[in-house]
């Protein structure tokens, strides 16, 4: 793991093992508003040209979620949608198969718009942590509680990225492709905050080293560099370190923990940090966010013509939520106050 992305050891690419992606200079997290994926893809490869994403459209409904979307990518498990929720099913129904839709959609509009494009590029999909938070099984309460679920949806999970990484790589050739797991359910995984199912009471915490444990086994069997992604406060930043990643990706305003920061610069891991607001705000100039990232990157105590190659910067949470014009103007931003990162 270093910052940037360098060829792993072992045999060159000459001998069949291919070199990995550098990181770009800037981002988005994943989800933005609207319902039209060939416009959502025009938008991002212009603004963020340098580490474009496929983006996530929740505003077409179910099966477009984060939940949704994510288990769409599942093999050889089914799910339906109830009024409380995404849920294990024995067999794939009318709701599965829409969100399957919803992701072939985007696969096709991936193909019309950036079959030229080259460079990192960048999925996201549910971790397996927040997947089994986020779905019921059969008969009981969340899968997050039973060993034996999670162990099933994990390998599911894996199995259904690795195919969807080779889908994105065989419509867009020249693509790097990254894997993003987003996990914003996690920290109230580590701590017993989950509701029951019922809503009255709270599941109970699961150990921090079965929950590194398992998230590592699934980013040890992706291809390619892989990011965890958590904009929720106490994001636990060791941890995904500690599991593999490639790269942790964090909301910067609710970070305090610089050492877990400082200790994953040291080891090589990269930094996804969140600098301006997800949802509609006033954005400072771009020149002041890459100051305000000096100032940041000076009390980690490491040098300053480090900081651009061991950052990627990105909106501080999915854009979903935010109006076409603010999701248009944080790309921008992040991708220009990247320049200003550069040594002059």
């Amino acid at each position: 793991m270093a910052a940037p992305i360098e060829p792993a050891p072992g045999p060159s690419p000459e001998e069949g093992t291919p070199a990995r992606p550098s990181w770009g200079p800037a981002t988005g997290v994943g989800s933005l508003p609207g319902t039209d994926p060939v416009e959502a893809l025009r938008v991002v490869t212009g603004e963020l040209p340098d580490f474009a994403h496929l983006p996530e459209l929740p505003g077409r409904g179910a099966g477009a979620d984060l939940v949704g979307r994510s288990a769409a990518l599942l093999v050889d498990l089914a799910v339906e949608l109830t009024p409380a929720g995404w849920r294990l099913v024995p067999r794939a129904g009318i709701d599965q198969r829409r969100a399957e839709e919803l992701l072939a959609r985007d696969l096709d509009a991936l193909h019309d718009v950036a079959e030229g494009y080259t460079g990192p590029f960048k999925v996201q999909a549910a971790g397996p942590w927040t997947l089994a938070a986020g779905l019921e099984r059969t008969r009981g309460d969340r899968a997050v509680v039973d060993p034996g679920a999670r162990r099933d949806l994990a390998q599911s999970l894996t199995e259904g990225l690795a195919a969807h990484v080779a889908a994105v790589t065989a419509r867009v050739p020249g693509a790097q492709v990254v894997v993003q797991l987003d996990e914003p359910s996690l920290p109230a995984v580590l701590v017993g905050a989950l509701p029951t199912a019922s809503g009255f009471g709270k599941l109970p915490a699961v150990e921090a080293a079965v929950v590194e444990q398992e998230l590592a086994a699934v980013v040890g069997a992706l291809p390619g560099p892989v990011v965890v992604h958590c904009c929720a406060d106490r994001a636990p930043l060791e941890l995904f370190r500690s599991a593999g990643a490639d790269a942790v990706s964090f909301d910067l305003g609710l970070v305090q923990d610089l050492d877990a920061l400082g200790t994953a610069v040291e080891a090589g891991t990269h930094l996804f940090p969140g600098v301006v607001p997800g949802a509609d705000a006033p954005l400072p100039a771009p020149k002041a966010t890459a100051s305000r990232l000096r100032a940041w990157w000076r009390e980690l105590g490491f040098p300053a013509d480090r900081l651009h190659e061991a950052v990627t910067l990105t909106p501080s949470c999915g854009l979903a939520g935010a109006t076409p014009g603010h999701a248009r103007a944080a790309m921008t931003h992040v991708r220009e106050a990247a320049r200003y990162l550069l040594p002059e």
